[in-house]
């Protein structure tokens, strides 16, 4: 394994040049196969089955030390310490009857007659809110998890209830949910045909609310990729929740359909409206995610599929970072890309202009006539509506204009205006993100975890480069499960210092660090430049920056280890 270790580490020393930001298919530092991987002792392997059961990782719990996973008919309930120890799992299918009937629609046995689990969100301290497709028949459940990870409890503690606006029909269609104060917040599709999209309010003592129905201003044939609660100032009442998600959109003469990646927010506190927009959203804002490559000529190539997104907390809530993968697949141009934005950035989007059609080619422009009072997506009870308590207080005209000019004129654009990472005619797309923040003996570093489409999980950091550009070095791929199954989700434990990535063939824990493969010689350490890494003065071992002074890997450029 050292010997084949130092060899990969020397094949990226080689490829150095082609690991420069915007490069097709860079070679990695070190690329370990499943067995190699499993050989390095850095990983442990889950699965209720030896056949497919489209796992989706969905909740942590690093109170209790467990990771809750939804399957095919199963709930798990993972040790996040180890995954293959004290494993609990629930059985829950759909009723014969619905998957009966499952089957007479004409709809897959296999892949769609299931009671796929798609909403896992903590409700208190005991409970889990759980639902799933049930056969194109949603259902929602309790599960008691107990109070301590030590009781090992849990079961499902309670009848079933529709999932109807909760969970999409289609296990294939995203459903993405967070729980506020015991109410459900979810995108998804809300009816069997998959042709009503929703962002709806459910499981509350307060009226249910949902976004204007069949509206393309607000919604037009949106894939659900996260939802997020970020805070919006001291005020809790001015939280907003976002959703991230990419669009169909028509072009000004209704015919060709452009994807286009968003990001829309609600106030979680928004009732709907006295007259109008009546238990509809009436803070609903939305508006467009860019990240773009310029070429040469000037000319501008989008990646607008947006298919996962990472928010990073920094010491300022107004400076937090939001990772998001883009890929293209354009039938000249496919590729990825890692686009970062500035939460700064995103509320001076929203805090600017409106969009506004106007002129006989019906052309965006922006908003120029008076805004009425308050600002359209304002939260009531907040630090700038502090005697406005509903949004029932809400003048009409505020909630005709925001049913009218949900969107903002201006993109939001990431930061250095083009992405981190590009990979462009690979054999291999991105489509799941994590990040973790290293400190190291020379600073502070994110390090960005990639799932790809062909089960491999890279390693990346990106590095500042003399070429006005960012150099993007993958340390490490690993192939995190056998057969190569799309990695479908990711969840990173900084505390624990460990990855959780599933497919359809299981979960995979694989620790962020495995300094021991890059060499038994400083040389080899250093040259790795992994920031979890460090040479202790006889082998590559992990840094700790409480620790006694130690070279970092980061710390010495290539050029300067050849004295």
């Amino acid at each position: 394994m050292a010997k084949s270790a130092v060899l990969q580490v020397v094949i990226g020393m080689l490829f150095h040049s082609s690991c420069v930001l915007g490069s097709s298919q860079p070679m990695p530092r070190v690329y370990l196969t499943y067995e190699e991987l499993q050989a390095t002792q850095t990983s442990q392997h889950h699965s209720v089955s030896q056949y497919p059961m489209d796992y989706r990782i969905l909740q942590m719990d690093e109170d209790q030390d467990r990771i809750y996973v939804g399957s095919k008919d199963h709930i798990l309930s993972l040790n996040i310490n180890n995954i293959t120890q004290e494993s609990l799992t629930v059985f829950w299918p759909a009723s014969s009857s619905k998957i009966e009937e499952c089957k007479m629609a004409g709809k897959d046995p296999t892949y769609g007659c299931g009671n796929f689990v798609r909403v896992i969100q903590p409700y208190n301290r005991t409970h889990l809110f759980i639902c799933g497709s049930g056969a194109f028949s949603p259902v929602c459940t309790y599960i008691n998890r107990g109070r301590r990870s030590e009781e090992k409890v849990f079961f499902i503690d309670s009848k079933t209830e529709s999932g109807k606006g909760r969970c999409s029909f289609n296990p294939k269609v995203n459903t993405v949910s967070v729980m506020i104060n015991e109410e459900l917040f979810s995108g998804m599709f809300i009816d069997f045909m998959g042709t009503d999209a929703a962002i709806f309010r459910s499981l509350t003592k307060r009226n249910a609310v949902r976004t204007d129905q069949h509206n393309s201003k607000w919604l037009s044939e949106p894939i659900f990729i996260d939802a997020q609660l970020i805070p919006d100032g001291s005020d809790p009442n001015d939280a907003k929740l976002y959703f991230f998600f990419r669009e169909r959109l028509t072009d000004n003469n209704g015919n060709t359909k452009h994807i286009h990646a968003m990001v829309a927010r609600i106030c979680p506190n928004d009732i709907g409206g006295q007259r109008s927009l009546v238990n509809k959203w009436t803070t609903f804002l939305k508006a467009r995610l860019v990240c773009s490559v310029m070429d040469d000529d000037g000319t501008e190539t989008y990646f607008d599929e947006l298919e996962d997104i990472f928010l990073m907390e920094t010491e300022k809530p107004k400076n937090l970072l939001v990772y998001g993968i883009f890929t293209s697949s354009s039938s000249v141009f496919k590729g990825s890309a890692v686009c970062v934005y500035n939460m700064a950035d995103i509320l001076t989007v929203f805090n600017g202009p409106f969009a506004h059609k106007d002129g006989p080619n019906h052309q965006w422009i922006p908003f120029q006539e008076r805004i009425p009072y308050p600002r359209p997506g304002t939260c009531p009870g907040g630090a700038f509506t502090p005697n406005i308590l509903t949004t029932k207080d809400f003048p009409d005209d505020v909630v005709t204009f925001i049913r009218n000019h949900p969107m903002m004129y201006n993109p939001i654009y990431p930061m250095y205006k083009r992405p981190i990472v590009l990979r462009t005619h690979a054999d291999y797309k991105y489509t799941k993100i994590a990040v973790d923040q290293v400190n190291a003996a020379d600073g502070r570093y994110h390090i960005l975890f990639l799932g790809t489409d062909r089960g491999t999980v890279q390693k990346v950091i990106v590095l500042p480069s003399n070429r006005s550009k960012n150099e993007a070095l993958i340390l490490e791929e690993l192939e995190v499960f056998k057969n190569h199954a799309p990695v479908t989700s990711m969840k990173i434990s900084s505390k624990k210092q460990q990855l959780y990535v599933s497919s359809e063939e299981g979960i995979t824990q694989v620790s962020l660090h495995r300094c021991h493969i890059y060499g038994a010689a400083c040389a080899d350490c250093c040259l790795a430049r992994d920031p979890y890494c460090a040479w202790d003065g006889r082998s590559c071992s992990r840094f700790y920056p409480t620790g006694k002074r130690r070279k970092s890997c980061v710390e010495k450029e290539p050029w300067e280890l050849k004295q």
